[in-house]
């Protein structure tokens, strides 16, 4: 079963600038276990651009779609044999790169 796992960075209580070597780390045991995907970071959320064409014309923004001290900071998606697995490599993915993390599966 596929999961999205989404880095969730905090503009309060950012976490740790210097984990770029734990996270490698912990990407290459995903690949090297078979549940990598994807990954990647994202800019920051001033870098967004949030675009609307629900009516008449499109409306461009720029900006996140939703002002919030939280905000999506990174993504991996996993193909993991169940729940329990992606929660487990969750919590590690969390140490590795010190900010919370999110898991929904793919529907």
């Amino acid at each position: 079963m596929r999961y999205l796992v989404s880095v969730i960075d905090d503009k309060s209580n950012p976490g740790s600038t210097d984990r770029q070597p734990a996270i490698n780390a912990f990407n290459e045991r995903l690949i090297a276990e078979g549940y990598w995907v994807f990954a990647g970071g994202l800019a920051g959320t001033d870098a967004a651009t949030v675009i609307d064409n629900r009516g008449e014309q499109a409306m461009v923004t720029d900006g996140p779609f939703v002002e919030s001290k939280e905000y999506l900071a990174g993504i991996w998606v996993w193909e993991v044999p169940d729940l329990d697995v992606a929660l487990t490599l969750a919590a590690e993915a969390s140490k590795a790169c010190d900010r919370k993390i999110e898991v929904r599966p793919f529907s």
